[in-house]
């Protein structure tokens, strides 16, 4: 897969050339500001852009604008914050699928941040927990109905996991886990779709309202 990166923390950005390259990926170019994201993803067309928010020169949220304008392109993006900003989160999401949205911390998790560049080149969605959590905490009369389960079922669905990785991750049977998407989305009033995308969709402007 060929990636373009843009990070303006050297070190930070030679360490995802590192990491991606150790799995297999061509990082085609490697950038420190905003324009020059722009102008190597115009040149490159590569498979997926990983990108900070906050981004030279005004430090402020120009990663993030250069992303939704390459998202728009057709270019699959990953945006990196290192504090959780919901309206920054909200507005990646509604530029639709082939995007995602992870905190810097989760770099350390080197196979679930590979596996999230991964999901995001294939035109899936992914979602920090921690962004989920904060959107959680702010519907908690709706989803009193849910229970601990259903409610650690659905922040792995909004993290765009299909039902076999849910799975995994709660050691439970697949059938478990369908059962219990039933029940949130009959709970929730969501209709359930068979697209993974847009479940992760769905869920995500339930929370988001």
């Amino acid at each position: 897969m060929r990636v373009v990166i843009a990070e303006d923390a050297v070190l930070l950005r030679e360490g995802l050339v590192g990491l991606l390259e150790r799995f297999g990926h061509e990082v085609v170019a490697a950038v420190g500001d905003a324009e020059a994201l722009t102008e190597a993803a115009t040149e490159h067309r590569p498979d997926i852009v990983v990108t900070d928010v906050r981004m030279p020169p005004g430090l402020t949220d120009e990663g993030l604008r250069a992303a939704i304008r390459l998202r728009a392109d057709g270019l699959p993006v990953l945006v990196l914050s290192q504090y959780v900003e919901q309206t920054y989160a909200a507005e990646l999401m509604d530029a639709g699928e082939g995007v995602g949205y992870l905190l810097k911390d989760r770099i350390g998790e080197v196979t679930e941040f590979v596996d999230a560049v991964n999901r995001v080149a294939r035109g899936g969605m992914v979602v920090d927990t921690e962004v989920v959590r904060q959107l959680l905490g702010r519907r908690r009369d709706p989803l009193q109905r849910l229970t601990p389960r259903e409610l650690e079922v659905l922040g792995l669905i909004a993290e765009g996991r299909s039902n076999a990785s849910i799975a995994r991750e709660l050691v439970v049977t697949e059938a478990a886990v369908a059962k219990h998407i039933a029940n949130i989305f009959a709970k929730l009033d969501l209709p359930p779709a068979a697209d993974g995308h847009r479940r992760v969709l769905a869920v995500l402007a339930y929370l988001r309202t």
